[in-house]
């Protein structure tokens, strides 16, 4: 199982110490760093600027949100970056929710797995520059139809470094994890317990048996974001745990539509989810954080001492996932590169 380092999201400003730490990954030997974006910083641009000291890793976007761009405008991008890191680049693209997706960036929810599949194929069209692009789907055209009519198909003046650029997908639910499986060439789960592996395992097996699918499980990357907190005290280190999965659980997207609390909750914990929800959103954040147990966060983090994490990462080698995607900083970084060696 390789490893690779998430930045994550920024809050007030960019991370402390993220140079350092970058530094740090690819001398242990990791395989890829990760940005990601929701509502504030972008991802592409802290890529670049970081990743431009890097000369071996992958890079890669967890998650470029769908609904930020257009499809070309996201080709762009990517064929940008593969140039500029050498072939490096990973595209992880995901289509958000809806409070974001129509809230912040003002565009349409309904379908996203339709909408997903038409972005994708469309991103792959402009890198492989075979012809100036055309395409008539449900939610994109191109050209435009209804517009002036002076719109004509055109093909990328940048002839790309690789005509295909790896396309992950990040998915929570059964038919999305599907979807991944049949139309990307990786998998960014978020939120991933090697308990639901089975589960995970048979969404993507129907993605996978779909004619048009383009990978197989051999040859299908699993990128999983796992948070990892190195201390002797268990409790303390989940403590690190619990206001992050409160606020996902009780504080991201509706109350009827939270992808994440959902597959939480398939884990065994509905009822947890329920209170730690209804905490959250009566403003009592402090409260729904110690609501989440130790068992949860064991459940989706690493945390405790580096024995104890040695020996759990065994059950994740087991698992669909083939990358694990850890946050921290240098001393993090080596714990759990000392573990997984």
């Amino acid at each position: 199982m390789k490893l690779g380092y998430h930045v994550g999201y920024w809050s007030t400003g960019a991370p402390a110490g993220v140079v350092e730490t970058i530094a740090e990954a690819e001398r242990l030997g990791f395989d890829s760093i990760w940005t990601a974006e929701a509502y504030g910083s972008d991802c592409l641009t802290p890529l670049a600027w970081w990743g431009s000291a890097t000369s071996r890793v992958k890079l890669g976007t967890n998650i470029l949100q769908m609904s930020a761009r257009t499809p070309t405008a996201t080709a762009m991008a990517a064929m940008t970056l593969d140039h500029l890191s050498g072939g490096r680049f990973v595209l992880g693209l995901g289509a958000s929710g809806p409070q974001v997706v129509e809230g912040w960036y003002g565009q349409p929810y309904p379908r996203p797995l339709a909408r997903t599949r038409e972005y994708i194929e469309i991103v792959r069209a402009v890198v492989a520059r075979q012809a100036p692009v055309e395409y008539g789907g449900q939610f994109f055209q191109l050209p435009y139809q209804g517009g002036t009519g002076l719109g004509k198909p055109l093909k990328s003046t940048v002839h790309p470094l690789r005509t295909e650029i790896p396309i992950y997908l990040a998915a929570e639910g059964p038919k999305n994890v599907a979807l991944a499986a049949e139309v990307a060439d990786g998998w960014l789960p978020l939120f991933f317990s090697p308990k639901a592996d089975g589960f995970y395992r048979s969404a993507l097996a129907e993605g996978f048996a779909r004619p048009s699918a383009r990978r197989t499980p051999d040859d299908f990357e699993v990128a999983a974001s796992v948070p990892v907190v190195v201390d002797d005290d268990v409790e303390r280190a989940a403590d690190r745990i619990r206001p992050h999965l409160a606020l996902y659980v009780g504080g991201m997207g509706a109350k009827n539509v939270n992808f994440h609390r959902e597959a939480i909750a398939r884990l065994g914990y509905e009822d947890v989810c329920e209170t730690i929800q209804e905490l959250y959103a009566s403003g009592r954040k402090q409260e729904a954080a110690a609501a989440v147990p130790t068992a949860m966060v064991e459940d989706l983090a690493l945390v405790g001492p580096v024995a104890k994490i040695k020996d759990e990462l065994s059950k994740w080698e087991e698992s669909v996932v083939t990358t694990l995607l850890v946050q921290g900083d240098p001393g993090t970084l080596r714990a759990i590169a000392e573990a997984a060696g």
